[in-house]
């Protein structure tokens, strides 16, 4: 596969995208004048989440001809390509072996002059494939421009020498499978033996690629280390050793420059305070896909969002709550959490804390800067294949707030303010607490819906799983449920189920459920974030669609006036609800958002003496959302995808 470009912005970039694609076309011609079939695609017409992991079945070899812009950039038409599979390789619901069984072979074209910016995408195509399990036939190629430094006099003589090497690889690749045998040839000998020799080549490049890497990693740290660039997965773990030392050491330095969380006011002490995000962290957190916002804020884009602009289906809160997933903006002003949950799907790389005393950034700052981000990265949807127009246009139009991000959003200082600026702009908001803040949880302004993370019922499976940072972590928890149940507006205890640490815990869950009296109740399987040192948690601990199922059963079997109403099987999610949302038989778990709106401005209108309530801004839900319901949760209007080799579903957001 290769890619052409016709919009350019230098000679050299004409030059580089000329010689792409001839190279894909000579390459195209020789190969089939071996016998084997090939097939040259233009990567703007290539959407790797359909067919990348299909070329993993059979006996397909990928061939990438990319080039590489002189600010480092990849070509217009290879963007959304190289984007996704960047995103793929550290997304941990795509799996460290989604290309497993996957061949492939990169060539790419650039000019050494720009020594910053050399052949870059070749060089992280190749390392982003390599890293979800694909795996190299042949050395990574590199064709220069520069005929001063060009390996082998210029860039079409470098090609021509590592498309000798490929041709031969493939020829011997056909070769090794051109018929499957039982193990015996004519005379008696081992066919075995015959590939011996293409297993031996393969034994050497895979030698090849590791040696690649490893070159090109212990090279270029030193550099990384001390300028502004991303930083390796590899050396991550000892740069952010590095940066809790330094947060420790300026942690005793600041000792009393804070603003402290005192029943939702601030008071601030003289001095100076520090930013949350440190250097290293903000590399950290952007490699992992953040926006950054300001000093303490960030927003990403949900991958239902991506999900529904491409008619695939929302999130759960879709089917639950009427949520349009491509109008959602999740964000959060606050990085920094009083919790270390097992579960965080960020590893732990957010700041923790039980106490603001950080810089702070104003509420109409992070909101403009939120929604601009996030209309950013909805813009690099255009065009890509399988997005729909019109669900395109509808996502820059931002339309809920989700603010469970990361981090604990109710630590902003300023959180009613930014939650007023939400409304204001017609957004909706839908704020998740973990339960260690009750006097901020009275305080807070009206929200369209205010959630709170149950992620245990007594306090020795609390402190195991959360593992928050307050040593009266269990009276303040106790308090931020009760809190919960003196308000007024839709409220939603979440509850997240990790197998063999907190699924037995049936009575105790029914006793909090009596004590903060929620509107509904999710009930979610675990997600699994992958491996990490920051926590036990591995696949065993994800329960089962069915096993979830169960125990919301059993469950709603024990509470009086709630009910199963709504289930999302996609997310391995299922919604009881109290039964005052069951008129006539009929469940209105749905949002009237316009309604909503409506009401909120009465409200601040008023100056807070005109109050409404959960049911005065609800909507029927659709048949389809119901449980039991055949569709199992999944909206009909959309088209169901599934990847390769799927076993437990593990999504989520």
């Amino acid at each position: 596969h290769t890619h052409t470009h016709t919009h350019t912005h230098t000679h050299t970039q004409i030059y580089i995208q000329m010689q792409c694609r001839g190279f894909a076309e000579e390459l195209s011609e020789e190969i089939e004048a071996l016998g084997i079939t090939a097939e040259v695609v233009d990567m703007k017409n290539y959407d790797p989440d359909d067919r990348l992991a299909d070329e993993c079945v059979g006996r397909s070899v990928c061939v990438f001809l990319v080039a590489t812009y002189t600010d480092g950039r990849p070509t217009e038409n290879a963007e959304w390509f190289c984007k996704w599979l960047e995103e793929a390789s550290t997304d941990f619901r795509y799996g460290k072996s989604y290309l497993k069984g996957l061949r492939y072979a990169v060539f790419g074209l650039g000019n050494s002059v720009y020594v910053g910016h050399y052949n870059t995408v070749g060089k992280n195509v190749d390392k982003w494939l390599w890293m979800l399990s694909a795996k190299r036939i042949l050395t990574r190629g590199e064709g220069d421009c520069n005929v001063v430094k060009s390996r082998h006099g210029n860039v079409q003589a470098d090609f021509q020498a590592w498309k000798v090497n490929l041709l031969s690889r493939l020829q011997a690749l056909a070769k090794g499978e051109k018929k499957s045998c039982s193990g015996k040839c004519k005379g008696g000998s081992s066919c075995k033996d015959k590939n011996e020799e293409v297993t031996s080549q393969d034994a050497s490049a895979e030698k090849l690629n590791r040696q690649q890497f490893l070159c090109e990693d212990e090279s270029g740290l030193a550099d990384e280390r001390t300028s502004g660039s991303v930083v390796d997965v590899e050396d991550l773990g000892n740069i952010m050793t590095s940066a809790k030392k330094a947060k420790v050491r300026l942690a005793e330095n600041d000792e009393g420059q804070m603003v402290k969380m005192n029943g939702g006011k601030k008071t601030e002490d003289d001095g100076e305070r520090r930013e949350m995000i440190t250097p290293a962290l903000r590399e950290a957190l952007t490699k992992q896909g953040y926006k950054l916002i300001g000093s303490h804020s960030g927003v990403k884009l949900c991958r239902w969002t991506k999900s529904m602009l491409r008619g695939r289906g929302g999130c759960y809160k879709h089917t639950f709550y009427g949520i349009e997933s491509h109008r959602c903006m999740e964000t959060t002003p606050s990085l920094a959490c009083a919790n270390k949950c097992v579960f965080c799907w960020r590893h732990h790389t957010n700041p923790v804390g039980t106490e603001w005393r950080w810089k702070m950034d104003p509420a109409e700052n992070i909101l403009q800067e939120s929604i601009e981000k996030h209309q950013n990265m909805i813009r690099q949807f255009r065009g890509v294949p399988g997005v729909k127009a019109e669900r395109y246009e509808e996502g820059l139009e931002v339309k809920h707030c989700a603010l469970s991000l990361v981090g604990e959003p109710i630590m902003y200082p300023e959180i009613n303010t930014f939650i007023r600026l939400l409304h204001r702009h017609r957004i909706s908001s839908f704020l998740v607490t973990n339960a260690q803040f009750p006097e901020e949880i009275r305080n807070l302004e009206p929200v369209t819906q205010l959630y709170v993370s149950v992620d245990a019922s007594t306090k020795d499976s609390l402190k195991k799983i959360d593992r928050p940072l307050f040593k009266d972590f269990w009276p303040r928890f106790l308090d931020s449920l009760r809190a919960l149940g003196e308000k007024r507006q839709r409220t939603v205890y979440r509850l997240t189920l990790v197998k063999a640490w907190n699924v037995e815990e049936m009575m105790a869950y029914a006793e909090l459920i009596t004590l903060g009296q929620p509107d509904f109740i999710e009930v979610k399987g675990v997600t699994y974030c992958g491996e990490s040192a920051a926590s036990s948690l591995t696949m065993a601990n994800v329960p089962w669609h069915q096993e979830v199922v169960a125990f919301v059963q059993q469950l709603a079997d024990m509470l009086p006036r709630y009910e199963i109403a709504c289930e999302h099987e996609h997310s391995n999610c299922l919604l009881i609800a109290h039964t005052k949302f069951k008129v006539d038989g009929e469940w209105w778990t749905w949002i009237d958002y316009e309604r909503f709106q409506e009401l909120v401005v009465v409200h601040e209108e008023s100056g807070g003496q005109r109050t409404f309530s959960a049911s005065d801004y609800m909507s029927r839900t659709p048949s389809w959302a119901l449980f039991g319901a055949q569709e199992q949760g999944f909206d009909p209007a959309d088209t169901r995808f599934q990847r390769r080799n799927k076993t437990k579903d593990v999504s989520g957001c």
